[in-house]
């Protein structure tokens, strides 16, 4: 029958504004606005369609959401310290090349620090791939679930340092699942390294080095008798 299609989904759509105003209905404000409203029109056996009503309303972000990457800085007697080495892996592995990292140096030698004197990310060239954050050996950079950056001004676009440190607990915040996995990491090989150590410490706290050999004289090479020249003879 020709133009049964069309009625078939007309049906179906008309099925779903039914069940959005009956579960409106049903739910009252209490469906919107809220967090837990949120959170029950995302499961499956929610019916009908639904509009998020952003800003108001936000969707929650899954714990593998990633955006724009930050920096990882642990306290250590009220101070911030960053754990970045300025090693400069993830400006090289950057497909976009948005990373530019300067190295801190010290006044008096001049030496190089391993630290940043700056950090700088342009988010407009960011992808969000993330392979700074899986690259990092010293797990100083992550990625962040920041995503309402928006701005009028092109350079405020550009986040250095200060904007982009941020505290190992903010990080244990978005992501418990990886941040629980690293440090029970961080505490098997602590273990293991302690253990290594263990046999060593106990070989040379219970036993005495022997004491080395004297060292024998050397002995005097005879001297060289010289030879007598033939032409003498």
């Amino acid at each position: 029958m020709k133009g049964f299609g069309i009625v078939k989904g007309l049906g179906v759509t008309l099925k779903h504004i039914y069940d959005t105003y009956a579960e409106d209905f049903k739910a009252g404000r209490k469906r919107y606005y809220n967090e837990d409203g949120v959170r029950q029109r995302m499961t499956h056996d929610t019916k009908g369609i639904f509009t998020v009503n952003y800003p108001e309303e936000r969707l929650p972000v899954a714990e593998n959401f990633r955006y724009v990457p930050f920096l990882v800085y642990d306290e250590v007697d009220g101070e911030k310290v960053p754990r970045c080495t300025a090693c400069g892996i993830c400006s090289k592995v950057c497909p976009s090349q948005c990373i530019w990292i300067t190295r801190a140096e010290d006044p008096e030698t001049g030496k190089p620090l391993k630290t940043p004197a700056n950090f700088a990310i342009d988010i407009d060239l960011c992808m969000n791939c993330g392979y700074c954050a899986e690259y990092c050996p010293f797990d100083a950079i992550k990625m962040d679930h920041d995503y309402e950056l928006a701005s009028y001004d092109r350079i405020v676009n550009v986040h250095h340092k200060d904007r982009l440190l941020k505290p190992a607990s903010y990080y244990a915040e978005i992501r418990p699942t990886y941040y629980a996995l690293e440090q029970q990491a961080k505490a098997e090989a602590a273990a293991k390294k302690a253990a290594r150590r263990a046999p060593k410490e106990g070989q040379e706290g219970g036993r005495e080095r022997p004491a080395r050999p004297e060292r024998r004289e050397r002995r005097q090479r005879p001297e060289r008798k010289e030879r007598p020249d033939k032409t003498e003879e």
